[in-house]
């Protein structure tokens, strides 16, 4: 690493106060052009800490840019992850302040829930048909802290993967139950559909995007385990969000999922 551990605590605090304040920031490699990935990840992990010491609790995992419609909106072709706390959690038809974020987005995801850990290397889709409880409808809502909706890879890393909150849906399924790379969605805001997409989107399954973040959390020392909620990647690009708005996601057999706005 080119970053001394001062520095990456520096750059930890310098990306939670963005987030904190709604203030955004010019991303990280405009000061640090030889920012690699995992010292993105080292931020990030630094930033996690900070999270629980202020009463998160870490409950899941996210995979960012699984999709090719993702990939080609924020021009990267990385997947990369982030985590979860119980505070980002939105119940289903709440309200969300807008002004509380920098350029808050939405897109539609299949999010899992385990049962059972699954492996830090070598994870498989079998490992994740195995080790999931049931999946629900849900929703994401992304915000990158950086000026202009502009980042690059280990910037959005350092960001948590631009992670803000997460809405689940309360109709859970076994994976058994579907089909799960034909899934289809509909991604509306205010009754007029932005997008449709179907989950083989995500990276060709969202159980292989599942094992492909179980394997890169297993590379930064973390695991996905029992009980955890792993959102695996938006299934349409992201669509921005202002006060008043409502988003739906009305996902064929899963069933719906509602947020507002304010």
């Amino acid at each position: 690493m080119s970053l001394t551990p001062e520095q990456i605590q520096g750059l930890a605090d310098h990306v939670l106060n963005a987030q904190q304040t709604a203030q955004p920031i010019p991303m990280l490699t405009i000061d640090h052009p030889e920012l690699s990935v995992a010292e993105g990840y080292a931020i990030q992990g630094a930033l996690r800490e900070r999270y629980l010491a202020s009463g998160h609790r870490h409950i899941g995992w996210k995979a960012g840019l699984t999709s090719r419609a993702k990939m080609r909106q924020m021009g990267v072709a990385q997947p990369i992850v982030g985590f979860l706390t119980q505070k980002m959690a939105a119940a289903p038809g709440s309200v969300i302040e807008v002004a509380n974020h920098v350029h808050p987005r939405v897109e539609c995801e299949v999010a899992f829930v385990l049962s059972a850990d699954l492996p830090a290397e070598g994870c498989t889709v079998e490992h994740v048909l195995e080790a999931t409880e049931f999946v629900v409808p849900a929703i994401e809502m992304i915000d990158s802290r950086y000026q202009n909706f502009k980042f690059d890879l280990a910037s959005v890393i350092a960001d948590n993967t631009s992670t803000a909150r997460f809405i689940l849906g309360s109709n859970g399924m076994r994976l058994s139950d579907l089909d799960r790379k034909t899934l289809g969605v509909a991604l509306l805001r205010n009754g007029e559909v932005m997008a449709t997409g179907a989950s083989a989107a995500v990276w060709g399954d969202p159980a292989a995007s599942v094992a492909l973040v179980a394997n890169i959390v297993g590379s930064v020392g973390g695991r996905l385990e029992a009980g955890m909620t792993v959102m695996s990647g938006g299934i349409t690009a992201a669509f921005a969000v202002s006060p008043g708005d409502c988003v739906s996601a009305r996902f064929q057999a899963l069933g719906n999922v509602d947020i507002r706005f304010a």
